[in-house]
C-alpha cells in the first residue's frame, strides 16, 4: 500500500466512512492526506453536511 492515498483514494475513503467504522491503516493514510489537502478536507466536509441533512429530511 502506497504511504500517501490520492485524492480519488481519499474521497472514496470519506464517502465509505460514512457507511462503515474505518480500519487503524485506513483513518491514519486518511488523516495523514487530510492534513496536506485543503480539497478533500473540503470535500470531507460537504460530505457531513450533506449527511446531516438528510437525516433531518427523514424525520
Amino acid at each position: 500500500m502506497r504511504l500517501l492515498y490520492t485524492c480519488k483514494k481519499a474521497q472514496q475513503i470519506i464517502s465509505e466512512g460514512l457507511d462503515r467504522e474505518l480500519g487503524l491503516a485506513e483513518r491514519v493514510h486518511l488523516k495523514l492526506h487530510l492534513s496536506m489537502c485543503r480539497s478533500c478536507t473540503n470535500f470531507k466536509g460537504q460530505m457531513q453536511t450533506l449527511r446531516l441533512a438528510m437525516k433531518k429530511l427523514s424525520k
